[in-house]
């Protein structure tokens, strides 16, 4: 059964064979052994792919339930569910987990050292059972799907710029002035050709960009802008060291998209094992706290110096100021002992 639903889940018999680490020959063989064994055929196969018979898909779904009973229970004649051991698989995309989960990982090894935990960065999102992950930081809106997932932020797309930028070439206030400005696309977060937007209207705007540079990651594009290159949207908690310091502004920010939820996931079906309970539990809080502190707006900028020059005081106003100087240099005067003259 664990054979013909990695051959499913894979799409052809040599990823199977890949995934479970058996010879093409022996993927094939056991897929013949048991269509014999059960009298009818559970893969039409072709030479450009493998469709599932109709009696094929329904066994599919029963050999699903079967598997996750046997790993449950052999999960719980191992004792997970009663120690926190084992290896946790958790998954996260690139900058936030070098950001943040690395420090919360760190943290949650040295509390538990009967774990260990296998880190794995990327910027997709993954399927959980299909790659074998216990948890993952999912940042957008969760589908609907028997996944669980336990809220410990929220995240915005920014548009932002070095203060370098802005002087030379002026800070946008409004979404039609995007058009003027040198762009610094992250293909991972939107098109190289559009930016959407959601002004004070609510309604969703999607604005031309002029992409002078396109890069695939968020680090190369965040560098990009601190050296003055040009305007570039990423998500908040990528910048908010740099704008914190002064080193990017945030521009148009009244025509941000609302934020998206920051998640951790995990498996919703049958019983949590106890290294994954505990490492949500410790992680949940720890991410909430250092995600609240990226969540501040940013500060308002500094009010230019009055230069507005003092309306002239009357005579009147003079005279009396005048008289008051003497009358202190007479006191001052008057108050010194007399010298001696030779």
């Amino acid at each position: 059964m664990s054979v013909f639903a990695a051959i499913v889940d894979g799409g052809s018999l040599s990823a199977a064979g890949r995934r479970l680490g058996l010879p093409l020959a022996t993927v094939s063989r056991k897929l013949a052994d048991l269509e014999a064994h059960l009298q009818t055929r559970l893969i039409t196969r072709s030479t450009r792919k493998l469709e599932l018979t109709d009696t094929g898909r329904e066994y599919l779904e029963a050999c699903r339930r079967i598997l996750e009973q046997v790993d449950e229970a052999e999960r719980a004649a191992s004792g997970a569910y009663a120690h926190v051991h084992g290896q946790l698989v958790v998954a996260a995309p690139v900058v936030f987990g070098r950001l943040h989960l690395v420090p919360v990982v760190a943290a949650f090894l040295d509390a538990h050292a009967d774990v260990d935990i296998q880190l794995r960065l990327g910027d997709r999102n993954v399927h959980l059972i299909e790659e074998h992950i216990d948890v993952a930081l999912r940042i957008g809106a969760l589908p609907d799907s028997s996944l669980v997932a336990t809220q410990v932020g929220a995240i915005r797309r920014v548009v932002c710029a070095s203060p370098a930028y802005l002087e030379r070439h002026g800070t946008p206030r409004s979404l039609d002035e995007l058009a003027a400005h040198r762009c610094i696309t992250f293909d991972g977060l939107d098109a190289a050709a559009a930016w959407t937007f959601v002004p004070a209207d609510g309604t969703r705007r999607r604005t031309s960009v002029r992409s002078r540079l396109t890069v695939s990651t968020a680090d190369a594009a965040i560098e990009a802008a601190l050296l003055g290159f040009g305007l570039t949207r990423v998500l908040s908690y990528q910048v908010a060291d740099a704008v914190q310091a002064g080193r990017l502004v945030r521009v148009l920010v009244d025509d941000e998209p609302p934020a998206v939820p920051a998640s951790l996931i995990y498996p919703g079906q049958g019983r949590l094992p106890m290294k994954t309970r505990a490492f949500i539990d410790h992680a949940a809080g720890r991410l909430r706290e250092r995600l609240s502190k990226l969540e501040s707006p940013p500060a308002p900028s500094t009010p230019a110096p009055r230069t507005t020059p003092r309306p002239p005081r009357p005579a009147a106003a003079r005279g009396r100021r005048a008289a008051r100087a003497r009358a202190r240099r007479h006191a001052a005067t008057s108050s010194r002992p007399a010298r001696a003259r030779w």
